[in-house]
């Protein structure tokens, strides 16, 4: 018998016949990490630093989650879809971030990083506790089966008066798709750490520019939620560095 290993695979000659086994496949391991952004710079909480977008005043963050679901990664159409894919990005932490690490993943390199910003209508619906869904969380409405998928709470100022800022965005037609396209000297074999950037300016100044003196609470209103949500939708862009 006559063994050759050629990386993937192992070629044995026995008796004059080829035989083809497959040998350890590869893996890879991704870190994704989130930093949570006004702009270019990290988000600071808890001081006037930003200006209202659309209007008069400066405000404050003083809480900003969101979910962050259905997470898959492809090459070349071969897919990986992470099991019971729901994560709560938090960003109160000195880093102002929130790393999620996907480990064993069969894929030699990796070209498209997708999820979404929500929760899908199914997992929306249920009363299940999958991943950091949990229905006995802050994030859950109290009034009907379902979560809030982006909060931002915070505090407008002009002048000397203060008025609260309270920003809870929910509904299933609410999440919204990212897909992130790697270049190819990122999406190589092994361990990857990519870095994405959550800009909450967005939030307000993306596709529609939001006074947030006019509007200063989305909860319920489908209209103002819709409106967010496609600001949102581009809240999320990968940090190539």
């Amino acid at each position: 018998m006559r063994i050759w290993m050629t990386g993937l695979a192992i070629l044995l000659v026995v008796g004059g016949a080829l035989f083809f086994a497959l040998g350890p496949q590869r893996t890879t391991s991704i870190t994704l990490t989130f930093h949570a952004k006004m702009g270019d710079d990290p988000l600071v909480f808890d001081e006037f630093l930003y200006e209202n977008p659309g209007g008069p005043g400066t405000f404050r963050v003083r809480d900003f989650r969101l979910y962050l679901s259905n997470l898959t990664v492809s090459q070349d159409g071969a897919l990986f879809a992470e099991p019971d894919s729901y994560h709560l990005l938090r960003f109160d932490n000195p880093e102002t971030t929130h790393s999620i690490r996907l480990i064993d993943i069969p894929l030699g390199s990796i070209e498209h990083v997708r999820f979404m910003i929500g929760v899908d209508p199914e997992a929306n619906g249920s009363i299940q506790a999958r991943g950091d869904l949990d229905p006995n969380s802050q994030m859950a409405w109290n009034w009907e089966v379902g979560y809030k998928f982006v909060v931002m709470e915070g505090t407008l100022r002009i002048g000397a008066e203060v008025s609260p800022l309270v920003y809870h965005v929910g509904f299933s037609e609410n999440a919204r798709e990212v897909d992130i396209q790697l270049p190819p000297d990122i999406a190589v074999e092994g361990d990857v750490d990519l870095h994405m950037n959550v800009d909450v300016a967005k939030l307000f100044d993306g596709p529609t520019q939001v006074d947030l003196r006019k509007l200063s609470s989305v909860k319920f209103n489908r209209e103002d939620a819709a409106m967010l949500a496609y600001n949102y939708a581009v809240m999320i862009t990968p940090s190539f560095k």
